[in-house]
């Protein structure tokens, strides 16, 4: 079992957590900060990381358009029902435009 965060998850408290209830942490790296990543080779070594990273992009992805073109940064309406379809309607939106656009790759598919 593997658990995919970003770079704000890459922490010793977080990793070591994961650890011990049995989990493998697929947090990204943050090199960055003062002491290094909290991962080390135990998990970077594996191919399965690596895809794991690639996949957590794609993910990434689709809320930054949910966010940036169905206007989901700033919602207007209140309550779990009324958001709860504005995030489903949004995401058969992004499901759409994803079909349209595999369409215009590959204009053979009937």
């Amino acid at each position: 079992m593997t658990a995919g965060a970003d770079k704000g998850y890459d922490t010793a408290e977080f990793v070591a957590e994961c650890r011990h209830l049995g989990v493998t942490p697929h947090v990204a790296r943050n090199t960055g900060r003062r002491g290094g990543s909290a991962l080390d080779a135990r998990t970077t070594r594996h191919p399965g990381y690596a895809v794991s990273q690639r996949k957590r992009k794609r993910i990434e992805e689709c809320f930054g358009w949910l966010k940036d073109v169905a206007l989901l940064c700033k919602l207007r309406h209140r309550g779990l029902p009324k958001v709860g379809w504005i995030f489903t309607f949004a995401a058969a939106a992004y499901k759409l435009v994803g079909m349209r656009n595999l369409r215009q790759l590959s204009p053979q598919i009937a």
